[in-house]
Protein backbone atom coordinates (compact mmCIF):
# COMPACT_ATOMS: atom_id res chain seq x y z
CA UNK A 1 0.00 0.00 0.00
CA UNK A 2 1.50 3.31 -1.05
CA UNK A 3 1.95 6.21 1.35
CA UNK A 4 -0.59 8.29 -0.64
CA UNK A 5 -3.20 5.54 -0.43
CA UNK A 6 -2.61 5.13 3.31
CA UNK A 7 -3.11 8.87 3.81
CA UNK A 8 -6.32 8.82 1.78
CA UNK A 9 -7.62 5.89 3.85
CA UNK A 10 -6.85 7.70 7.11
CA UNK A 11 -8.54 10.87 5.86
CA UNK A 12 -11.60 8.88 4.79
CA UNK A 13 -11.87 7.28 8.25
CA UNK A 14 -11.46 10.69 9.92
CA UNK A 15 -14.11 12.19 7.65
CA UNK A 16 -16.55 9.40 8.52
CA UNK A 17 -15.83 9.85 12.22
CA UNK A 18 -16.46 13.60 11.97
CA UNK A 19 -19.71 13.01 10.06
CA UNK A 20 -20.87 10.56 12.72
CA UNK A 21 -20.16 13.14 15.43
CA UNK A 22 -22.09 15.77 13.49
CA UNK A 23 -25.09 13.45 13.16
CA UNK A 24 -24.93 12.66 16.87
CA UNK A 25 -24.88 16.35 17.80
CA UNK A 26 -27.76 17.16 15.44
CA UNK A 27 -29.80 14.27 16.87
CA UNK A 28 -29.11 15.41 20.43
CA UNK A 29 -30.06 18.99 19.62
CA UNK A 30 -33.28 17.94 17.90
CA UNK A 31 -34.23 15.74 20.85
CA UNK A 32 -33.71 18.64 23.23
CA UNK A 33 -35.78 21.01 21.11
CA UNK A 34 -38.55 18.44 20.84
CA UNK A 35 -38.76 17.94 24.62
CA UNK A 36 -38.94 21.73 25.00
CA UNK A 37 -42.62 21.37 24.05
CA UNK A 38 -43.27 20.52 27.70
CA UNK A 39 -42.47 24.17 28.47
CA UNK A 40 -45.25 25.41 26.19
CA UNK A 41 -47.41 26.71 29.09
CA UNK A 42 -44.49 28.68 30.52
CA UNK A 43 -43.54 30.11 27.13
CA UNK A 44 -47.16 31.15 26.60
CA UNK A 45 -47.22 32.87 30.02
CA UNK A 46 -43.97 34.67 29.19
CA UNK A 47 -45.39 35.88 25.88
CA UNK A 48 -48.55 37.13 27.57
CA UNK A 49 -46.54 39.01 30.21
CA UNK A 50 -44.39 40.67 27.55
CA UNK A 51 -47.38 41.59 25.39
CA UNK A 52 -49.26 43.06 28.36
CA UNK A 53 -46.19 45.05 29.42
CA UNK A 54 -45.68 46.55 25.98
CA UNK A 55 -49.38 47.31 25.47
CA UNK A 56 -49.24 49.37 28.67
CA UNK A 57 -46.26 51.33 27.28
CA UNK A 58 -43.84 49.81 29.76
CA UNK A 59 -40.44 48.34 28.87
CA UNK A 60 -38.59 45.05 28.86
CA UNK A 61 -35.01 44.68 30.13
CA UNK A 62 -32.94 41.57 29.38
CA UNK A 63 -29.64 40.39 30.87
CA UNK A 64 -27.28 37.42 31.08
CA UNK A 65 -23.60 36.41 30.98
CA UNK A 66 -21.50 35.09 28.10
CA UNK A 67 -23.65 33.32 25.54
CA UNK A 68 -26.69 34.45 27.52
CA UNK A 69 -25.54 38.05 27.10
CA UNK A 70 -25.60 37.44 23.35
CA UNK A 71 -29.13 36.03 23.68
CA UNK A 72 -30.19 39.12 25.65
CA UNK A 73 -28.86 41.37 22.90
CA UNK A 74 -30.42 39.18 20.21
CA UNK A 75 -33.88 39.41 21.79
CA UNK A 76 -33.55 43.18 22.22
CA UNK A 77 -32.51 43.50 18.57
CA UNK A 78 -35.47 41.45 17.31
CA UNK A 79 -38.00 43.51 19.27
CA UNK A 80 -36.51 47.01 19.23
CA UNK A 81 -35.72 46.60 15.54
CA UNK A 82 -37.81 44.05 13.67
CA UNK A 83 -38.41 40.32 13.63
CA UNK A 84 -40.45 39.48 10.52
CA UNK A 85 -42.56 42.60 10.09
CA UNK A 86 -41.88 46.23 9.28
CA UNK A 87 -43.41 48.00 12.27
CA UNK A 88 -42.50 50.53 15.00
CA UNK A 89 -39.69 49.60 17.36
CA UNK A 90 -40.49 48.36 20.86
CA UNK A 91 -38.92 49.49 24.18
CA UNK A 92 -36.71 46.47 24.81
CA UNK A 93 -33.13 46.92 26.03
CA UNK A 94 -30.27 44.55 26.92
CA UNK A 95 -28.22 45.53 29.98
CA UNK A 96 -25.14 43.85 28.50
CA UNK A 97 -24.23 46.40 25.84
CA UNK A 98 -22.73 49.32 27.83
CA UNK A 99 -19.16 48.15 28.36
CA UNK A 100 -18.20 51.37 30.14
CA UNK A 101 -20.94 50.84 32.72
CA UNK A 102 -20.23 47.13 33.12
CA UNK A 103 -16.47 47.57 33.59
CA UNK A 104 -16.85 50.59 35.87
CA UNK A 105 -19.40 48.86 38.09
CA UNK A 106 -17.37 45.65 38.13
CA UNK A 107 -14.25 47.60 39.10
CA UNK A 108 -15.77 50.05 41.59
CA UNK A 109 -18.25 47.68 43.25
CA UNK A 110 -18.31 44.01 42.20
CA UNK A 111 -19.16 41.91 39.19
CA UNK A 112 -22.32 40.73 40.93
CA UNK A 113 -23.69 44.29 40.69
CA UNK A 114 -23.16 44.93 36.96
CA UNK A 115 -26.88 44.62 36.25
CA UNK A 116 -28.39 45.79 39.54
CA UNK A 117 -26.63 49.17 39.42
CA UNK A 118 -27.97 49.76 35.92
CA UNK A 119 -31.49 48.79 37.00
CA UNK A 120 -31.75 51.10 40.01
CA UNK A 121 -34.06 53.97 39.10
CA UNK A 122 -34.65 52.45 35.68
CA UNK A 123 -36.77 49.35 36.20
CA UNK A 124 -40.20 50.02 37.70
CA UNK A 125 -43.58 48.46 38.38
CA UNK A 126 -45.20 47.25 35.18
CA UNK A 127 -41.90 46.49 33.43
CA UNK A 128 -40.72 42.99 32.54
CA UNK A 129 -37.23 41.73 33.34
CA UNK A 130 -35.88 38.68 31.50
CA UNK A 131 -33.05 36.95 33.36
CA UNK A 132 -31.04 34.42 31.34
CA UNK A 133 -28.72 31.86 32.95
CA UNK A 134 -28.04 28.39 31.57
CA UNK A 135 -27.20 27.07 35.05
CA UNK A 136 -29.71 29.21 36.90
CA UNK A 137 -26.99 30.09 39.41
CA UNK A 138 -25.18 33.12 37.97
CA UNK A 139 -24.63 35.59 40.83
CA UNK A 140 -25.14 38.84 38.94
CA UNK A 141 -28.25 37.47 37.21
CA UNK A 142 -29.76 36.29 40.50
CA UNK A 143 -29.18 39.66 42.18
CA UNK A 144 -30.71 41.51 39.23
CA UNK A 145 -33.75 39.21 39.15
CA UNK A 146 -34.32 39.78 42.85
CA UNK A 147 -34.00 43.56 42.51
CA UNK A 148 -36.38 43.63 39.55
CA UNK A 149 -39.00 41.81 41.60
CA UNK A 150 -38.48 44.20 44.53
CA UNK A 151 -39.03 47.13 42.19
CA UNK A 152 -42.32 45.71 40.97
CA UNK A 153 -41.34 44.23 37.62
CA UNK A 154 -42.56 40.85 36.41
CA UNK A 155 -39.52 38.57 36.16
CA UNK A 156 -39.12 35.85 33.54
CA UNK A 157 -36.25 33.36 33.81
CA UNK A 158 -34.68 31.37 30.99
CA UNK A 159 -32.54 28.55 32.28
CA UNK A 160 -31.76 24.86 31.87
CA UNK A 161 -32.73 21.51 33.34
CA UNK A 162 -33.95 22.02 36.95
CA UNK A 163 -33.75 25.81 36.87
CA UNK A 164 -31.18 26.32 39.63
CA UNK A 165 -31.69 29.14 42.15
CA UNK A 166 -33.18 31.37 39.46
CA UNK A 167 -36.35 29.27 39.27
CA UNK A 168 -37.15 30.18 42.89
CA UNK A 169 -36.80 33.93 42.28
CA UNK A 170 -38.86 34.49 39.12
CA UNK A 171 -42.56 34.67 38.32
CA UNK A 172 -42.24 32.57 35.17
CA UNK A 173 -39.39 30.14 34.44
CA UNK A 174 -38.67 28.50 31.10
CA UNK A 175 -36.35 25.54 31.73
CA UNK A 176 -34.75 23.95 28.68
CA UNK A 177 -34.59 20.20 29.47
CA UNK A 178 -30.84 19.76 29.08
CA UNK A 179 -27.70 19.87 31.22
CA UNK A 180 -25.13 20.71 28.53
CA UNK A 181 -24.70 24.45 28.12
CA UNK A 182 -24.68 24.28 24.32
CA UNK A 183 -27.99 22.41 24.21
CA UNK A 184 -29.58 24.83 26.70
CA UNK A 185 -28.46 27.79 24.59
CA UNK A 186 -29.91 26.19 21.46
CA UNK A 187 -33.19 25.85 23.31
CA UNK A 188 -33.01 29.48 24.39
CA UNK A 189 -32.61 30.51 20.75
CA UNK A 190 -35.86 28.73 19.88
CA UNK A 191 -37.57 30.39 22.86
CA UNK A 192 -36.19 33.76 21.73
CA UNK A 193 -37.57 33.45 18.21
CA UNK A 194 -40.89 32.04 19.43
CA UNK A 195 -41.44 34.91 21.86
CA UNK A 196 -40.39 37.47 19.24
CA UNK A 197 -42.94 36.06 16.81
CA UNK A 198 -45.75 35.90 19.37
CA UNK A 199 -45.14 39.45 20.59
CA UNK A 200 -44.90 40.85 17.08
CA UNK A 201 -48.06 39.09 15.88
CA UNK A 202 -50.04 40.20 18.93
CA UNK A 203 -49.03 43.86 18.79
CA UNK A 204 -48.99 44.21 15.02
CA UNK A 205 -51.59 41.81 13.62
CA UNK A 206 -52.01 41.41 9.89
CA UNK A 207 -54.64 43.63 8.32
Amino acid sequence: MTETWQLQLIMKKESQSIQNKILSMVDESCATLHTLTRETPQIARAAQAMISCLRKKNKIVVFGNGGSAADAQHLAAELSGRFEKDRPGLPVVALTTNTSAITAIGNDYSYDQIFTRQMQGFVKKGDVAIAISTSGNSGCVLKAAKLAEEQGAAVIGWTGDKGGQLKKLVDICICVPATRTCRVQEGHLLVLHTLSSLVEQALFPDE
